[in-house]
């Protein structure tokens, strides 16, 4: 009796979080965060982040600094130097972020899981027919970054970033709970599909930060630009970008997901699985 109790509190705590997060309205809630977290006062601050660690595990004792004069400040804040070990084998692609691996695996043809029982396809996220086919039967690793989490992401390894596509969307939360009640949710959201030719081999693969409620902005150094909701449909972006591995690409404004893609023949390092905790730097695909 006392288990079946704990699920039906365990499920009515998970329709409770579905609708606060996926039940109001968005793209008003995203922007209202995205200008109330840049208030510029130590006080403002202090308290929101206090409320902050009520609701999450928020651990600052890797970060460059402790005090913040804004809530974006402390979203978006650098590690202090030595916090993360990059992986330098030049066989192995590391991961671009701090992350709870979600779905990963072989592209099925060009279908994928964004978790069991939800599949969606290669056309309908990167909505582009050359990369359809690099990454049909590759490898793919899905990234989850917690509100509490570092922001930044990172080069997982020496290469040209070539192309940036960003495509307009919506704001769904992209938490285990959405994903498995909302098909296609990756697809629906705004999201940037970024083209890198890796150094040496020549494979292309490709990063994509998908944004989610409260988290409408993506900001990419190589471009000095921040892309966020005042963007619509697809904007095409060429660039010549060298980065060095485990270089700082840009950050989200608060937790989200990176999906990381690669040819055929590129396996998952030892350890990387649905549900693993997963930091910066280390080991996630190795080269064919």
């Amino acid at each position: 009796m006392s288990l079946r109790l704990e699920l039906q509190r365990l499920l009515h705590q998970e329709d409770i979080n579905f609708l606060l997060t996926n039940r109001i309205p968005r793209r008003l809630a995203t922007k209202w965060m995205g200008w109330f977290s840049k208030i510029e006062s130590p006080v403002v601050a202090c308290a929101s982040i206090a409320v902050w660690r009520l609701f999450a595990d928020l651990d600052l004792s890797d970060a460059r600094q402790r005090s913040f004069r804004s809530l974006h400040a402390c979203f978006t804040r650098e590690l202090k130097p030595g916090a993360r070990t990059i992986d330098i084998d030049p066989q192995v692609l590391a991961s671009p972020c701090d992350a709870i691996v979600g779905a990963c695996g072989t592209v099925e043809g060009t279908e994928l899981l964004q978790a069991k029982g939800f599949p969606y396809t290669l056309q309908d996220l990167l909505a582009d027919p050359a990369l359809i086919e690099a990454y049909r039967d590759g490898t793919y690793v899905t990234l989850r970054l917690t509100s509490s989490m570092y922001h930044r992401f990172h080069a997982p390894h020496d290469g040209t970033v070539e192309h940036v596509t960003y495509i307009s969307g919506d704001t769904w939360n992209v938490n285990p709970i959405a994903l498995k009640r909302v098909a296609k949710l990756f697809c629906k959201n705004e999201r940037a599909v970024i083209r890198m030719r890796l150094a040496g081999s020549g494979h292309l693969v490709t990063l994509v930060p998908v944004a989610a409620i409260l988290v409408a902005s993506i900001r990419l150094h190589f471009l000095d630009v921040t892309m966020n909701m005042n963007y619509r449909g697809a904007t095409e972006m060429d660039c010549d970008a060298r980065v060095g591995k485990g270089e700082e690409l840009g950050w989200f404004e608060h937790g989200s997901t990176i999906i990381l893609f690669a040819p055929s023949g590129f396996y998952l390092c030892e350890g990387i699985h649905q549900g693993a905790m997963i930091r910066m730097g280390q080991g996630l695909m190795r080269l064919p």
